[in-house]
């Protein structure tokens, strides 16, 4: 068996490739996925992703992150934290911990800086522009995605049959300070189960929330569908 990497948009096309060297040379699952996320976290010019991510309403970049483990179900997830380099690194320490393994806010990122995880302003010149831009707008109400508003996620199986996945994102563009959406959210967001399959997704949290989609796809996988028609079979059910 042969390893593999999938992965949402072409923002991750660099990150992939960097990742499949691992999977190929030493064969570490988590590293190549962590590495491919950090690829697209540290690139300001991917504005809904980590370094670079346009703000919320309060013009502070806030981050979700999460990780799963295929073997162990195993999961770790942050959500809600500023100043975090690279949240997936974070979240992937989170996933081998038996409890407190997902944090928010001020707590993340206290446990953060005490385990020496790297900080760095996230919010830069571009992102602020765009941000004092979009002020003159009436900020009130519901709001909704703003086109490109894409989270990362990568799934990876090695050559041992593991599965695992991870997935990071800024959330929505001037979002209520503290909004929380699906990636963080374990069956939403993502799921990963060596044994039968993973999914992970991209698009409006609070849409997704409402029906557990990762887990969703990942259950009708193990009843025996195939990949393209457990999503559609989910989804149709979802709509």
């Amino acid at each position: 068996m042969k390893g593999c990497m999938v992965a949402t948009w072409k923002m991750a096309l660099e990150g992939i490739q960097e990742g499949m060297q691992i999977l190929n040379g030493n064969g570490n699952l988590h590293r190549a996925i962590v590495e491919a996320v950090k690829r697209v976290e540290d690139n300001e010019n991917f504005v809904s992703v980590g370094y670079g991510g346009l703000p919320n309403r309060e013009g502070y970049v806030e981050l979700d992150a999460a990780f799963m483990d295929g073997d162990t179900l195993g999961a770790g997830g942050v959500m809600a934290v500023q100043g975090i380099k690279n949240p997936i690194e974070l979240a992937c320490s989170l996933s081998r911990c038996s409890r407190n393994c997902f944090l928010a806010g001020k707590g993340a990122e206290e446990y953060a800086l005490s385990q020496g995880v790297e900080m760095q302003n996230l919010l830069t010149p571009n992102a602020m522009r765009r941000y004092e831009s979009s002020l003159k707008s009436n900020l009130k109400g519901d709001m909704d995605a703003y086109d490109g508003h894409d989270t990362v996620c990568v799934i990876g199986r090695n050559q041992s049959g593991s599965i695992a996945c991870g997935v990071s994102t800024s959330g929505l563009f001037l979002k209520h300070p503290g909004r929380v959406g699906d990636s963080p959210i374990i069956g939403s967001g993502f799921y990963a189960n060596s044994i039968i399959g993973s999914a992970a997704a991209t698009g409006v949290g609070e849409d997704i929330m409402k029906g557990c989609l990762a887990y969703s796809i990942v259950a009708s996988m193990g009843s025996g569908l195939s990949v393209q028609d457990a999503c559609e079979h989910a989804l149709n059910y979802h709509i």
